[in-house]
């Protein structure tokens, strides 16, 4: 048997395997996507308070539009993250095996 040959399988045998997230990349990953999660429910939140407010009292009326506005964008950014991310897992599910 050749040595090189042997080096080869102890380095392969010695490797992580690619598909095993390092531990440390991934806790921070789970937060920011946590964070992120909190931030576009609060901000839905935010708007509705304000649309509540402005059908049961004298709310200004330019509030009710920039929280409308804001909610809507906030949305729209959630729903192209969703497509990217379904696009994604049908681009692997089309790879071949």
């Amino acid at each position: 048997m050749d040595v090189r040959s042997l080096f080869a399988a102890q380095k392969y045998a010695a490797s992580r395997p690619a598909m095993q997230p390092e531990p440390e990349q991934a806790v921070p990953l789970e937060k920011d996507f946590t964070r992120i999660t909190e931030e576009f429910v609060d901000q839905l939140r935010q708007a509705e308070e304000t649309a509540k407010t402005a059908m049961t009292s004298d709310a200004d009326p330019h509030a009710l539009v920039e929280a409308l506005a804001q909610s809507e964008l906030a949305v729209e950014t959630v729903v192209a993250v969703r497509d990217k991310v379904v696009e994604a897992y049908q681009e692997i599910l089309r790879m071949p095996v």
